[in-house]
């Protein structure tokens, strides 16, 4: 028989998912974690509520609540979610998702776009800068190949003629939030700005030289961070199994 899930990583970007792989295989090792992904076809509509429906589905087949995380746009949907459904989640982690939720690359990538009168090649170039600093040519290459395929095909609320609002706030459930200290997408002011929604017991951890997509420069830093959040939990958990066989 098959363990059951401990946690459920979202993805909502195919471009992406080589990024969080480092990490996952880390978290793999002590938990049992699943990936769910969501893509988006080219003739659909941008919904975060279709979303949100199809990943209730999903969760309300796992037997226990389950630890919820995501980076960027995944970790939004990881937070509406669990606004609407705290029942089903164990805990929720933030990668990259700053105060107001809705700021990623993409939300800079579009105000770039509106405001300069340049190719997508140029812009996506400033925004490999941006997010991977200085790079060797061949890689910038690899690099802006990969985040034009998520602006065609990532769930996203944001369009060259829209950027989205999410409002702030927190959750019910245990939140941990993770950024980078030298990300230049959501600086850590806007990290910090998370205090003001915490509960006493949620955690925010900024890496060291970490960037936009930290979890994939640091893997071995993120995973020991996330792994000390979830600890307790389980801990809790093994405990409450314990005493139901007891009785």
């Amino acid at each position: 028989m098959s363990r059951p899930v401990d946690a459920v990583w979202l993805n909502v970007s195919p471009a992406l998912q080589l990024f969080d792989r480092p990490l996952l295989r880390l978290l793999s090792q002590q938990y049992q974690i699943a990936r769910w992904e969501y893509q988006q076809d080219l003739d659909e509509a941008n919904s975060l509520t279709l979303a949100i429906a199809l990943l209730h589905d999903y969760l309300q087949s796992c037997p226990e609540p389950v630890h919820l995380l995501g980076h960027g746009t995944g970790g939004l949907l990881a937070l509406l979610y669990t606004r609407y459904y705290p029942e089903r989640v164990r805990s929720l982690t933030l990668l990259s998702v700053g105060a107001h939720p809705a700021v990623d690359w993409q939300a800079h990538y579009y105000a770039l776009a509106k405001f300069l009168h340049c190719s997508r090649a140029m812009i996506l170039g400033q925004m490999v800068q941006n997010l991977f600093g200085q790079q060797p040519f061949s890689k910038v290459k690899s690099l802006m190949q990969i985040l034009e395929e998520d602006l065609l095909n990532s769930l996203s609320p944001h369009s060259l003629f829209k950027r989205c609002m999410i409002p702030p706030g927190g959750v019910d459930v245990p939140l941990m939030v993770c950024g980078g200290l030298e990300d230049v997408i959501i600086d850590p002011h806007h990290f910090q700005s998370w205090h003001h929604y915490f509960k006493p017991s949620d955690r925010l951890w900024l890496c060291p030289h970490g960037r936009y997509f930290f979890h994939q420069q640091h893997p071995e830093l993120t995973a020991s961070q996330v792994l000390d959040f979830w600890q307790p939990m389980q801990a809790n958990l093994q405990d409450d199994a314990l005493l139901m066989t007891l009785a």
